[in-house]
């Protein structure tokens, strides 16, 4: 067993980040600036699209890509009931009503047929988590869109690096929305992205991002000289600082090296884990590319002779981390007692919550560490 505690979705931060970080605080320049600015171009770059708005969370990303559609009281978005509450408690923030579908038990993707049978006359869009890194089925999912006039919302806060058939994620829907906290693939300890297909909309999203003051407010104080500002439309403090670009301009090229790394140990897990009673990740679908972000087994009772909460006891005592990602939503009390949701509205969603875990996959996982995972899953399930 190992000596050492193994933190779960460790982040790898090497010496050219933690440079440009001293070289902002040395500038003076802390706050949104030219760093931002360069971390949004490159991230446009990446993607293959013509801009980009980082902004201080994923979260942050959703609430103004629901905002940017100009919704109504009484307006739904229909989202996963597998997901970060962040998804949904943007819908609500925007002022529209989250409805929840479940999710494909193999994949754990939102299920296109269960979105289809909760469509409504009030259905303005569609909220799409490509969970884990593997990317929804978004043919089915755009020709529903297509068919009942529906806006797409992107939620790629796992899959900076997923493409389905070509495309890459974010760019299919109407937004892409990102994460960059510290436990993804790319990180600047807090921070997030966001792309749009329609410029205006993107516009717009720069501006309500930074108080909803006119583009480029944040020039004022630069060596440019002074610039009044006009505050036109009703905005939130969202904006990156110079110190997370700082991280993440130098993490966004190395993307693909840490995408290889975490493959390796996918793979390592797959092999390792192939004879075992517990649920591995389903296969990677043909002409897609699966991010790797999360390595998710299922634990089932029966089959394993214990829980899941007990696994992740017994991992502990291992001196291993590991995550849950996630409970259903309908299992949270606010939303019970918020929509009267139940877990058994959606119970595809709830088994896979209830039954799953997420053990480390790190780039910065060596060969020992990833073996100390191995061992520890191997040893509990042979004594449970």
């Amino acid at each position: 067993m190992r000596d050492t505690f193994l933190v779960f979705a460790q982040p790898l931060i090497e010496q050219p980040e933690m440079d440009e970080v001293l070289a902002s605080m040395r500038s003076s320049w802390l706050g949104t600036g030219p760093k931002t600015h360069q971390f949004e171009h490159d991230f446009a770059t990446y993607k293959g699209v013509g801009g980009a708005v980082a902004l201080n969370s994923c979260t942050a990303a959703l609430h103004l890509a629901c905002l940017a559609l100009n919704l109504s009281k009484g307006d739904e978005i229909i989202s996963t009931a597998m997901t970060f509450c962040s998804s949904i408690n943007a819908i609500i923030h925007a002022g529209a009503t989250p409805v929840i579908a479940d999710i494909d038990p193999k994949t754990a993707l939102i299920d296109p047929a269960s979105i289809e049978s909760r469509i409504t006359p009030r259905t303005k869009a569609l909220l799409v988590v490509h969970f884990a890194g593997r990317p929804c089925n978004m043919d089915a999912i755009m020709d529903i869109a297509r068919r009942h006039n529906l806006r797409v919302i992107e939620d790629c806060a796992h899959a900076i690096e997923t493409e389905y058939h070509g495309k890459k994620a974010g760019t299919i829907g109407d937004f892409g929305c990102f994460s960059f906290y510290s436990t993804k693939n790319v990180v600047t300890g807090e921070g997030g992205m966001i792309i749009a297909r329609n410029q205006e909309h993107l516009d717009r999203i720069r501006i309500m991002a930074l108080h909803g003051m006119s583009a480029d407010a944040w020039a004022r104080f630069s060596d440019a000289g002074y610039k009044h500002y006009q505050v036109v439309d009703l905005g939130f403090k969202y904006n990156m600082m110079d110190l997370q670009a700082a991280i993440g301009i130098h993490q966004l090229p190395r993307v693909d090296k840490y995408w290889k790394r975490r493959q390796l140990i996918w793979n390592q897990y797959m092999e390792a884990f192939a004879s075992l009673p517990i649920a591995l990740p389903a296969p990677l679908e043909p002409d897609t590319r699966h991010a790797f972000h999360l390595f998710t087994i299922g634990v089932d009772k029966a089959r394993c002779g214990l829980s899941r909460d007990e696994m992740l006891t017994a991992l502990h005592k291992h001196n291993i981390g590991a995550g849950v990602h996630y409970l259903a939503i309908p299992e949270h009390p606010f939303y019970q007692k918020t929509f009267g949701w139940k877990p058994e509205d959606t119970p595809h969603a709830t088994a896979y919550g209830r039954e799953t875990l997420s053990l480390p996959l790190s780039p910065k996982l060596n060969a020992q560490d990833v073996n100390d995972v191995i061992e520890a899953v191997t040893d509990i399930l042979a004594k449970a």
